[in-house]
């Protein structure tokens, strides 16, 4: 696969975790429904860890930000498991 073409499909990436983020948020405001809450936070994290991959691998190629991209995907999946959890209580 060219370099370009690699960059659209990272590009995209962004774009969707972005554009997800933003209408769960506005969701969240609407209705209240706090799942909506941590998908949209969750959703916010992956489309700054696909910022990081183009950033990682297009720009800054000089020192790897390997870690942070690491940590940003962590960060998603603790804050969206972290908020089922919370919110069983209120379910059960």
């Amino acid at each position: 696969m060219s370099e370009i073409f690699r960059a659209l499909v990272y590009l995209l990436c962004l774009g969707t975790a972005g554009t997800c983020a933003f209408l769960l948020w506005r969701s969240f405001r609407q209705s209240g429904a706090r799942l909506l809450l941590w998908t949209g936070l969750c959703f916010g994290f992956l489309a700054l860890n696909a910022l990081a991959v183009i950033l990682d691998m297009f720009i800054i190629q000089s020192i790897s930000l390997q870690m942070p991209r690491l940590l940003l995907s962590l960060a998603a999946v603790g804050v969206l498991v972290g908020g089922l959890i919370w919110d069983m209580e209120e379910w059960s």
